[in-house]
């Protein structure tokens, strides 16, 4: 099958570009070694300050999916939460243990999550969730394991957030080859063999709704600058490289707050209990938008 041989390529990916385990310890090294106010390091944050209203509250457990160097799960460890590291190849996991950048890492595939139903509080997908052969496989294993929500960080599907390109849809519709020359990326792959899958607001609603869960929250980010080279240039206020992807990104910023176009990353907060005024109120505060998804009337 198709999806086995997606398992197989992710699986031995890191070990084709870190071979041994002195490159796999050297990423490490050179990591902790690094200034840390450098371009990498602040797109980074861009993602990871979207957990922030999350993490207030300290000593919740958190499993993380699809964490290949185990950095997702460090930033929670940071914060005074508890995090497992997972991955499909734990090869890279087993040196961030040993270097203490986690605690704990397992060998994990999402789609078929080996912990137990409501065994974390929360479960974290960062860039991850586009890689795998059956998102939605994963989605309903991560929301059987988490006890308060699931959050999901990938990039945004643009159709329904932009007029033009939902008219050219409906127009070619029965014209495929047209459509692909017009929309050149709307089947996106990946080199190491998976179908870019974009995610959409709608979708998680409509997720949220049909599980009878009773809210979605969502925030827009912006941090897809990243380059070859950006861990060594400097966030320096006068540095001009740096300068520049922060007029990109503020350019980006105010067309997506003109509902222009779309933003490139979408963060998505399932939740399977109401979170508490506190929270909710950092969320806002944080720029997110809450949805409260209406019981079933037929059911109980």
């Amino acid at each position: 099958m198709l999806q086995n041989e997606s398992y197989n390529r992710h699986n031995s990916w890191y070990n084709q570009h870190f071979p041994s385990e002195n490159a796999k310890t050297n990423l490490y090294q050179k990591a902790k070694a690094a200034d840390k106010n450098n371009i990498a390091q602040w797109l980074q944050q861009l993602f990871f300050s979207c957990l922030d209203p999350l993490l207030n509250q300290k000593n919740r457990s958190w499993l993380t999916v699809g964490d290949a160097y185990g950095f997702d799960a460090q930033y929670i460890l940071n914060s005074g939460n508890e995090a497992l590291a997972t991955d499909l190849n734990t090869d890279f996991l087993n040196i961030a243990l040993k270097e203490g950048i986690i605690k704990s890492c397992a060998a994990e595939n999402a789609e078929n999550l080996s912990q137990e139903d409501n065994s974390f509080d929360f479960v974290l997908c960062k860039e991850s969730y586009h890689h795998f052969p059956r998102p939605y496989a994963a989605m309903y294993e991560m929301i059987r394991v988490a006890k308060i929500g699931v959050v999901v960080m990938e990039p945004q599907d643009p159709v329904i957030k932009m007029p033009l390109l939902l008219m050219l849809t409906n127009v070619f519709t029965h014209h495929g080859q047209i459509l692909n020359k017009l929309w050149k990326n709307r089947f996106s792959f990946e080199p190491v063999g998976n179908f870019v899958y974009k995610v959409s607001e709608r979708e998680f609603e409509k997720l949220a709704a049909g599980l009878g869960l009773p809210m979605v929250a969502f925030k827009k980010i912006n941090p897809n600058y990243w380059f070859k080279g950006a861990e060594a240039i400097s966030t320096e206020p006068h540095n001009s490289k740096f300068i520049m992807i922060k007029m990109k990104k503020f350019f980006f910023d105010v067309m997506v707050k003109l509902r222009a176009m779309p933003a490139q990353v979408l963060t998505a907060v399932i939740f399977k209990q109401l979170p508490d005024r506190d929270t909710i109120a950092l969320l806002k505060k944080s720029g997110y938008r809450m949805v409260y998804i209406p019981k079933n009337p037929y059911l109980n």
